[in-house]
């Protein structure tokens, strides 16, 4: 059986630091903001480059509460990208906002910025790009955009730890970037966790109020806030992580590339691009086939997995069926008819990398 992504392998690799470090987090007792939360936020913060990152409980809490810092309000507008998880857009719906979904790039899958230009509104107050399986989106494009209209920029990273736009991490080049240690995540820890990157001091002071019930002292609460703090024991397991990051990216960039190399070479299978100046961290790695079911069949037959990362856009999607039914975004609804992603994780073997090609090259012949 060859999975989609193998966890056992990593944690059996760290798994006596991870157990040494987490026995000496239970004995401390000190289990909410503790020292190791403090530690992982400092590191985090210095490997992004930017002076403040806040850890909160998922990553669908870091796009909330992202945005309800950027000043975000019910009846303001967000424009952002119909295929990524619902999270995206459960995020921009939380503070009373409206997404407004415009089509992507066929190429990076990512928010397309002349359909971005489009869409503005006197009512829109942000741009939500989504770096999507790990491919930064064109941020210089939606940056412009930004400065014209006077709009905030928050970054989905939920995806694209460690990635770069032109030598910058993702989650440093808008007003803030939201990032979700899910543990399938190319940084993951073993349950839910959020982070937010800023490099606005303000902003960050009012992120650490808003995630601890709206206080800034035990007691004093100045606003209505949530209960969204980073969990002692996830900490410890990041940090031990966040060591390996580059090392696990360059080699899921490395297992990409081998891919890429052999089915490019096979008709009706499109690669994922990689656009230039970027540095993609293939948290998935998705290729094109108007024979997707074919190739899913022939996988699963060899006890192979793969996946579709997403098969239903979101303007599609039945719970947005009243708002968005009749809006027609022909890219996305051409790519997730044909998106299919294939095993990828650091420990995956190149032998079985090359047994994947072979099948599907098989099952198009």
């Amino acid at each position: 059986m060859i999975p989609m992504v193998d966890l056992k392998n990593q944690y059996a690799a760290l798994k006596d630091e991870i157990d040494s470090k987490l026995l000496q987090a239970l004995e401390s007792t000190q289990f909410i903001l503790g020292p190791n939360v403090r530690d992982f936020e400092e590191e985090a913060a210095h490997y992004l480059g930017v002076p403040h990152a806040v850890s909160v409980a998922s990553g669908t809490d870091a796009l909330h509460l992202a945005l309800v810092a950027a000043g975000i309000q019910p009846g303001d507008e967000v424009i952002t990208s119909p295929f990524t998880f619902i999270a995206t857009a459960e995020a921009i719906l939380y503070v009373g906002a409206r997404p407004v979904f415009v089509d992507i790039d066929p190429e990076t899958f990512n928010l397309d910025p002349k359909q971005v230009k489009r869409a503005i509104s006197p009512k829109t107050r942000a741009l939500l790009p989504v770096h999507l399986f790990g491919q930064p989106a064109d941020m210089n494009g939606l940056l412009t955009l930004a400065e014209e209209h006077g709009l905030s920029i928050i970054e989905d990273c939920a995806q694209s730890f460690g990635a770069q736009y032109q030598g910058r991490q993702t989650g440093t080049i808008g007003m803030a970037g939201a990032f979700s240690f899910f543990p399938s995540k190319n940084l993951g820890c073993y349950g839910d966790g959020g982070l937010i990157s800023t490099h606005s001091s303000k902003m960050a002071e009012h992120l650490r109020v808003l995630r601890n019930h709206g206080s800034w002292e035990r007691y004093h609460h100045s606003e209505l806030g949530f209960n969204s703090r980073l969990d002692e024991l996830q900490a410890v397991i990041l940090r031990v992580k966040l060591k390996h990051i580059d090392e696990y990216n360059d080699q899921r960039r490395h297992i990409a590339q081998r891919y890429t190399s052999a089915l490019g070479q096979i008709e009706n299978v499109t690669p994922p691009h990689e656009a230039p100046e970027t540095k993609h961290v293939y948290h998935q790695y998705t290729l094109l086939s108007s024979q997707r079911n074919s190739i899913m069949d022939a996988l699963k037959k060899a006890d192979i997995a793969s996946a579709i990362y997403y098969p239903i856009p979101l303007h599609q999607q039945e719970v947005f069926a009243n708002e968005y039914g009749n809006i027609h975004l022909p890219v996305t609804e051409r790519i997730a008819s044909q998106c299919l992603s294939l095993p990828i994780y650091p420990e995956l073997k190149e032998a079985d990398v090359d047994r994947i090609v072979e099948i599907i090259h098989s099952s198009l012949a």
